[in-house]
């Protein structure tokens, strides 16, 4: 199954959702977040205790080819290693693109909540 994703812009939003989801007993390690900007992503993850996509989601050639790859390609490659499809993560880096930040949830039975 696909993972859920929710798009913000605003990052406290976005960190009383992963309160919420892991009260519900959604495991902090099935909570990714993801912006165009690496220390946002980093500073958000970090404030709500969520998981950025790094090494162990994409393996070690991913993550080896998105050091010589363009941000859109980095972070397309990051989406479609979490399971989304090529046009899926395409989407979703254009909306990254005009400054979402996304919450993807892996837990799909927990996460309907976000739906």
């Amino acid at each position: 199954m696909k993972p859920v994703v929710r798009e913000y812009t605003n990052d406290e939003t976005l960190k009383n959702d992963v309160l919420e989801l892991k009260a519900q007993g959604v495991n902090p390690k099935d909570l990714y977040v993801l912006s165009h900007d690496d220390e946002r992503t980093n500073r958000v993850a970090g404030n709500a205790d969520a998981n950025t996509i790094g090494l162990s989601e994409m393996g070690l050639g991913t993550a080896v080819g998105n050091m010589f790859s363009k941000k859109g390609d980095e972070l397309r490659a990051k989406l479609q290693e979490v399971g989304f499809s090529e046009a899926e993560a395409e989407a979703y880096e254009e909306k990254l693109d005009q400054g979402k930040i996304l919450l993807i949830v892996t837990d799909h039975e927990r996460a309907k909540s976000l739906v």
